[in-house]
């Protein structure tokens, strides 16, 4: 549901359908139970609805905190993890240009298959949750037959292998932290804590009486609009490869690797 919704709407309408949905739900049912218990209008009960909410609030808000620090960390993670194989397949075509031409051409074919397989075949995998190590299984195989293709003559050539080698190996580990990044969500104990949170908090307002209708309103509606744009960061920072705020490909048409996309510099 929630891939759906960030991947068929953008952060915008989507902001408009929770914070809206919250507010209307909130305004509907705080003008519900004014209507069904009108002494509500007394405030006889605000004591104890504010400690009631003061108490959730608190508890909530902590939960709330908490959730939208670890999706946004998550979030920076992944990023740095796609940045980190880009780099290194860039510093494997530096590497490679010590090569002779026609390894360096094996090289950077293989690292160009690969980049264009991430992109335009994992990446809309991922976006969709359905991340795949098969998906990229084969272009990760033809880097390495191309790297292992070729024989080092010389130090210099040897220390320049070397490198290509290692930055080689430590993409592959990327590309699987990568993967794994794109099959993680919210927990669904915390996702009840949030969900759940909001529609316990959301009615107490409603026993929250104000002698003057349009106050009580302008209070409901406000905190349902927190709550609501609090959810809205918890829904867009769920997952980071879909939605407006999904991490971008972009890493793996820039630097060195731009050359394997000739219509993006044009």
């Amino acid at each position: 549901m929630i891939l759906w919704l960030l991947n068929c709407l953008s952060t915008f309408s989507l902001g408009v359908v929770l914070v809206g949905g919250f507010i209307a739900l909130a305004i509907g049912g705080s003008l519900a139970m004014r209507r069904r218990f009108p002494r509500l209008a007394d405030g006889e009960h605000n004591e104890m609805v504010g400690v009631a909410l003061g108490m959730f609030g608190a508890i909530y808000g902590i939960i709330l905190a908490f959730v939208i620090v670890t999706l946004w960390t998550q979030r920076e993670n992944t990023q740095s993890i796609v940045a980190g194989e880009a780099t290194d397949l860039a510093l494997v075509v530096r590497s490679a240009e010590a090569f002779p031409p026609a390894a360096r051409a094996r090289v950077d074919q293989a690292v160009g298959e690969y980049v264009h397989a991430v992109v335009e075949i994992q990446w809309p995998l991922m976006r969709e949750g359905r991340p795949s190590y098969e998906a990229t299984a084969e272009q990760t195989h033809g880097l390495y037959t191309a790297l292992q293709a070729y024989e080092p003559v010389g130090t210099r050539s040897e220390v320049f292998y070397a490198e290509a080698a290692g930055r080689l190996n430590d993409a592959a580990a990327q590309r699987r932290a990568r993967v794994t990044m794109a099959e993680t969500s919210l927990p669904p104990l915390l996702q009840t804590l949030v969900y759940g949170g909001a529609l316990v908090i959301l009615p107490l307002t409603f026993l929250f009486g104000l002698r003057s209708l349009r106050m009580q309103l302008v209070f409901v509606a406000a905190v349902a609009g927190l709550i609501g744009f609090s959810l809205l960061l918890v829904v867009a920072l769920d997952r980071p490869f879909a939605g407006d705020l999904s991490v971008s490909p972009a890493p793996y048409k820039e630097a060195a690797l731009a050359q394997f996309w000739p219509q993006a510099k044009e």
